[in-house]
């Protein structure tokens, strides 16, 4: 994969975010420090009434397909893993109606790396389908649906 210098990433303001705030330009597991990044904008909205938390949720979908497009096409390269702009909407998603504990963020980050780890059909065929700044940010959307859904199952069974 092509390495993007760090000054690509910090002199462009649409680069740092969809570079994570540099998270992304970890060497190793970006989505996973993508994730990490998040988690203190996570605790800073947790507290947020629902449709508040709900409309953050969706500004940052919104914004992330415009962001990572934008991304793509400057650095000249479709969904670099650098790019973790995706991980912040997906993480968000896992922990809507979320109570903060740190028990509960947790199990959220985990399972929403796990499912954008290993990509359960159809999170895989949408990765391979969809292109551009909707084609980086879908997968990662799926996944935090299916991290949200299962995350839901286990606070409210076990």
């Amino acid at each position: 994969m092509q390495k993007i210098p760090a000054k690509a990433i910090f002199t462009n303001p649409i680069n740092f975010l969809a570079f994570g705030f540099g998270s992304g330009l970890a060497p190793k597991a970006p989505g996973t420090f993508g994730t990490l990044a998040c988690v203190p904008i996570y605790i800073l909205i947790s507290d947020l009434p629902l449709m508040h938390y709900i409309i953050v949720c969706a500004l940052v979908l919104l914004l992330g397909v415009y962001i990572c497009g934008y991304s793509a096409k400057s650095l000249k390269t479709h969904d670099h893993p650098g790019i973790v702009w995706d991980e912040f909407a997906g993480f968000l998603i896992t922990m809507i109606a979320v109570p903060f504990n740190w028990t509960n963020l947790l199990i959220g980050f985990i399972l929403f790396r796990i499912f954008d780890i290993f990509k359960p059909w159809p999170i895989n065929w949408l990765d391979k389908q969809v292109s551009g700044g909707v084609g980086i940010m879908i997968d990662d959307i799926v996944a935090g649906l299916f991290a949200l859904a299962t995350l839901h199952f286990i606070l409210a069974f076990l």
